[in-house]
């Protein structure tokens, strides 16, 4: 059977269809059998094209999560051009699942989901109330973002919204569980701006989205993390991460959601693999349970299935083989411990009370203390600059925030505008047009062997206020 392409008005009903296991179960199975579950970014805008990608990415690995990453017009709420573009037979960045009739939603899904292949939906939006509503209808119940994290990065709408629309979106999902569902939710503010953002922030901003999704009712959550500039510093950034949760989250199934490297990607084919293989590595040492992807066309166009389907038997393959040489060495990540979330969850005594720890602590005290109302503490938090991201636009950021790669390649700050950090002790010099782009492209250049890992290198300049030219991420949604 072939579904109708023509969009459809959203059905405004709000049947639950069913379910099969959760996704926090599948995740934690996956764990303590000791694979990686591996996850696409992928989205098609034609129902047949979708299910195809969905299909061919379920056997792609051992543990695999399939995505359904929704368009740019639905995640703007304006599905009235998400309509247009399908009837004119324009197609779209990502499945317009609002826009669409449950029906033929349900036959992408039909015989493809199920308890070895959960659906995540992934969408970008600072006001997914539809789209959770919609995910729900067919039985859906993980996604993504968070109140911040697909706020400030993705446009203009207001902190204040997003929040609330946020806030809505948690207790509907949270309302799930009446149903017998676990739904499950994902910070995605470990990945603000996708690069040139110190872990410390990035870290705080995940814990803290993860906690606004407790306080609203979700007791399966996982926080994410993005791949940086140096592997040890993210080896403490991971480690922070599974901390704060574990001091955090009490009665939570969660664990820590790892993404392959964010930003300026490398261009050749070797550089790309190796980005990614390097990502993998990261997960099993850092007790990462799912890693989200990137393939070889990604400084390039949109990947194609097969490329998704490469990138995932690429990091399993990676995962796995670092695993066994792990145990062959009795190094850590030789064995699957504990579920992150489970009891029992440790992290390294050496990793304690590193350097990126200490920071995202302090910014999660710092907010905290603001107000008993997460959702308002997060506003003032960012009306006072104790969260301030460098390179973000939005007008609710403060901007005063400066960024730098030092000369072992770490994330630094050279300056911290208001945050409650402490002082900094090398600035570094003031940036010019071609220190952003030397500081953008570093990992790009690094995997292309452009830039020896050999050759030392002097520290990079600051980031000045509020560049007009930089490239700004967006995640599997484009503009």
């Amino acid at each position: 059977m072939t579904p109708q392409t023509l969009a459809a008005a959203p059905d405004s009903r709000t049947t639950v269809h069913r379910r099969p296991l959760s996704f926090g179960r599948f995740v934690a199975e996956a764990q303590n059998r000791g694979a990686l579950v591996v996850q696409p970014r992928m989205g098609f805008s034609g129902p047949a094209l979708m299910r195809a990608g969905l299909l061919a990415t379920k056997g792609a690995a051992d543990a695999v999560v399939g995505t359904m990453t929704i368009d740019s017009y639905t995640r703007v709420s304006d599905e009235a051009s998400a309509v247009r573009a399908l009837n004119s037979g324009v197609p779209l960045n990502g499945f317009p699942i609002t826009s669409y009739s449950p029906h033929t939603s349900r036959w992408v899904l039909d015989g493809v989901r199920d308890a070895g292949f959960p659906v995540q939906i992934r969408h970008g939006s600072a006001r997914p109330q539809r789209i959770v509503t919609a995910l729900a209808r067919l039985g859906l119940d993980a996604t993504e973002g968070g109140p911040v994290s697909y706020c400030l990065p993705y446009g203009r709408t207001p902190l204040l919204d997003s929040v609330r629309n946020w806030q809505e979106s948690c207790e509907f999902l949270a309302g799930l569980r009446a149903t017998g569902a676990e739904p499950h939710l994902e910070t995605f503010g470990g990945c603000m701006l996708g690069q040139l953002c110190p872990p410390g922030l990035l870290v705080a901003i995940s814990a803290l989205e993860a906690l606004f999704f407790h306080r609203a009712g979700l007791r399966s959550i996982s926080l994410s993390y993005a791949q940086q500039t140096n592997a040890a510093q993210d080896r403490d950034a991971v480690h922070a991460l599974r901390r704060l949760a574990g001091e955090f989250l009490p009665d939570t199934d969660w664990h820590i959601v790892l993404y392959t490297y964010m930003g300026l990607y490398p261009q050749t084919r070797s550089g790309s693999l190796d980005l990614l293989e390097r990502s993998a590595e990261l997960a099993v040492e850092t007790g990462a349970a799912r890693l989200i992807v990137k393939t070889v066309a990604e400084a390039h166009r949109i990947p194609t299935v097969a490329e998704n389907v490469e990138a995932l038997r690429v990091a399993a393959r990676a995962a796995s083989r670092h695993r066994a040489a792990a145990a062959e060495a009795g190094r850590p990540g030789a064995v699957p411990g504990p579920p992150a979330g489970a009891a029992g969850s440790t992290v390294p005594p050496d990793a304690a009370d590193s350097a990126v720890y200490a920071e995202a602590r302090a910014l999660v005290e710092a907010v905290l203390n603001l107000d008993d109302d997460l959702g308002q503490a997060l506003l003032k938090a960012f009306a006072r600059g104790y969260l301030d991201v460098p390179f973000c636009l939005h007008p609710d950021n403060a901007g005063r925030s400066r960024s730098r790669i030092d000369g072992s390649g770490r994330l630094t700050w050279s300056e911290i505008g208001a945050m409650p950090l402490g002082p900094v002790r090398d600035r570094g010099r003031r940036l010019t047009a071609a220190g952003l782009f030397d500081a953008l492209s570093f990992v790009q250049r690094r995997h292309d062997r452009t830039l020896p890992p050999s050759v030392p290198r002097t520290p990079l300049p600051s980031a000045a206020r509020r560049p007009a030219a930089h490239r700004q991420h967006t995640q599997e949604v484009a503009p």
